[in-house]
């Protein structure tokens, strides 16, 4: 009779590791906040290409190195990891272009990129900045720096905070828009 409770017992914990081992990679699926950069490229990139594009994965190679040389901050730095960069240093562009041409969802293929190389969903876009509430003495310089970056301007000859502010400041009338 014990050896028949014990039987019992582990035939009930054998079937729940099994569940839990069926259930746990449904659960543990990637999520666009994981991996924002590489679902935001995939996902704007996917949808340039043609239908003849999508189902040759050289082609989509092609157009993927074509897309990242005008690719910008972290879309940049994500090119620069799957090697759609010409001075990439590794090249895992074929992990992208094939599930690609196999119509595999954007979060597969992110997943299959974060194992390949997990720094790509380390990669955030930067917070976008509401001009009308920040206080732009309140932000790093390295953040007012940014701002000035994103506009294509410099700030020649700013030494000090209050120079990078003041040139934001000069600057915001032709970048920012007030709505009504």
């Amino acid at each position: 009779m014990y050896c028949l409770n014990n039987f019992i017992l582990i035939r009930k914990f054998c079937t729940l590791l099994m569940l839990l081992t069926v259930v746990s990679p449904l659960i543990a699926a990637l999520k666009r906040e994981d991996c924002e950069v590489c679902f935001g490229i995939l996902e704007k990139f996917s949808s340039s290409l043609s239908e003849e594009s999508k189902q040759d994965h050289k082609l989509i190679e092609h157009e993927f190195r074509k897309y990242c040389k005008t690719a910008k901050n972290r879309e940049n730095r994500f090119c620069y990891y799957i090697g759609g960069l010409e001075e990439s240093a590794t090249g895992i562009l074929n992990e992208l272009s094939k599930p690609l041409s196999s119509f595999l969802p954007v979060d597969k293929i992110c997943e299959k990129l974060k194992k390949k190389d997990a720094q790509i969903c380390d990669l955030r876009y930067e917070k976008t900045i509401d001009f009308k509430t920040v206080d732009l003495k309140k932000l790093k310089v390295r953040d007012l720096k940014n701002i000035l970056s994103g506009w294509d301007e410099s700030c020649d000859g700013c030494i000090e905070k209050t120079d990078f502010i003041n040139r934001i400041e000069e600057l915001k009338p032709l970048y920012v828009r007030d709505e009504l």
